[in-house]
């Protein structure tokens, strides 16, 4: 067995693993980064980043269609689904090398193996060349999530959302189970790509945690452009036939689908890495607990990212990891703040939301006065697309401040980046009201709307 000391390990080579051992190199520390698979993590190989890649194409469709309505002759459209598998899993090659060289320019160590927690201040990774020991000042646990498929019959049958990017053949018939962010985005997607998707959810609304707003109007949206979406239903049992699956709902309804995706939530990544034998302190589904400085109850382990539990957006694990690096090896001054947290749903049409939901208003406020305007595009007007933009506002009527915007409609994601500086800042309606808008434009909605909507 090989040995070496460090003055920080990384367990994990995603996002946030990646960002912590290049930061901290930089700052002079002996980094060791150990990961299994691909660099990058669930958000560059099989999430955030092909996920996106894949709702661009999917939004073709659209775009062939709404082409008519303004002058363009477009014959019919045919789509290959092995090209774009092929496209995407070069330019995701490419982000590996992209990590990889990251890596070593900033001089952090890489070694290709499982690693787990041997002892206190001790790693252990398992290599093709063998098992490989390194003692550790510091170690960081940044192994992510992985997806959960509850225990029914025919399960076997099921994939999650790391394989649909490259199923094969192309699910003509496709049934996605769940209700949350990953679920809606692959329904969207799917259907926008030429699947007949059925999407089942086992409560009475989608995206819970979201405004309830949003929720209904993306719902709304979704059955629209074509999802077939069922709440309150889940799945009994699935059996492979000739024909494909057959699916029996716990309703006594039967659907006969090529694929099925399950999207019912992820768990931490904590499986085989040493921790119940040292002591570490897990939660709900083997979440790692930490305090506010990400510390784990054994001293010199830290955590952070999805195998935490808290926040689960990439954004949020490259603030944590700035965090902690900062703490042992800088000045100890920065601090990751869970307030105004943006965040973007790929959804057709996209949601983009920051802040709180009016019901988190209400209870967080008291007295909340809501702004909410429901619209067709000035593009649809042409297009003859029925498709409608919903834009809300929450403000907390004590202070006037802005707690929270919401948008289902194109581009949410981007447009509500920019406003999410303004909730950060503590802008208030006044500000908004006296910031002039870019007109035509979806985004300048949010400055113009005036008049309040009835409690």
């Amino acid at each position: 067995m090989t040995s070496g000391t460090c003055d920080f390990f990384v367990i994990g080579g995603g996002s946030g693993g990646v960002r912590a051992a290049r930061m901290a190199a930089r700052l002079g520390a002996r980094v060791v980064l150990a990961e299994a698979a691909q660099l990058g993590g669930t958000c560059v190989n099989v999430g955030c980043v092909p996920k996106k890649l894949y709702s661009y194409a999917a939004h073709y469709a659209d775009d062939f269609a709404d082409a008519r309505g303004f002058g363009w002759q477009v014959g019919e459209p045919v789509f290959d689904w092995a090209t774009l598998r092929r496209n995407r899993a070069a330019e995701i090659l490419r982000l590996n090398g992209v990590y990889e060289q990251l890596l070593a320019s900033a001089g952090v160590q890489m070694v290709t193996g499982w690693a787990r927690l041997a002892a206190p201040g001790c790693v252990e990774v398992q290599t093709e060349a063998g098992p490989q020991r390194f003692e550790a000042r510091h170690i960081l646990v940044a192994t992510g999530g992985c997806p959960s498929v509850p225990d029914f019959p025919g399960r076997e049958h099921v994939v999650t959302s790391d394989a649909m990017f490259d199923i094969d053949p192309f699910p003509r018939r496709l049934l996605v189970v769940g209700g949350g962010y990953i679920a809606c985005e692959f329904a969207s997607i799917f259907n926008g790509l030429g699947s007949r998707v059925t999407q089942l959810y086992r409560g009475s609304q989608l995206l819970r945690g979201f405004d309830d707003d949003l929720r209904h109007h993306i719902a709304q949206e979704m059955r629209r452009h074509g999802v077939d979406l069922h709440t309150s239903a889940q799945v009994a049992s699935i059996t492979r036939v000739e024909s494909g699956l057959d699916v029996a709902l716990a309703d006594g309804r039967r659907l006969q689908v090529d694929a099925v995706l399950y999207a019912t939530g992820r768990v931490p990544n904590v499986s085989g890495l040493g921790l119940e034998a040292l002591g570490v302190a897990q939660g709900r589904d083997g979440a790692i607990r930490v305090d506010e400085h990400y510390a784990t109850s054994v001293p010199g382990i830290h955590a952070i990212g999805d195998v935490t539990a808290r926040l689960q957006l990439t954004p949020v694990a490259l603030g944590e990891a700035m965090a902690v690096v900062d703490r042992l090896f800088g000045p100890a001054r920065r601090r990751m703040d869970y307030d105004f947290v943006p965040t973007a749903v790929f959804t057709h049409p996209n949601i983009g939301t920051v802040g709180y939901s009016e019901a988190q208003a209400r209870e967080k406020f008291g007295a909340v006065t809501v702004y909410r305007s429901e619209f067709r595009a000035l593009r649809h007007t042409l297009s003859g697309r029925q498709e409608r933009t919903l834009m809300k506002l929450v403000v907390d009527t004590a202070s006037d401040r802005v707690v929270g915007v919401h948008m289902v409609g194109p581009e949410a994601g981007e447009i509500v980046q920019g406003f999410a500086v303004a909730l950060k800042a503590g802008a208030t309606k006044a500000v908004f009201d006296a910031t002039v808008g870019i007109h035509p434009t979806l985004a300048e909605e949010f400055v113009t709307m005036r008049d309040p909507v009835a409690p």
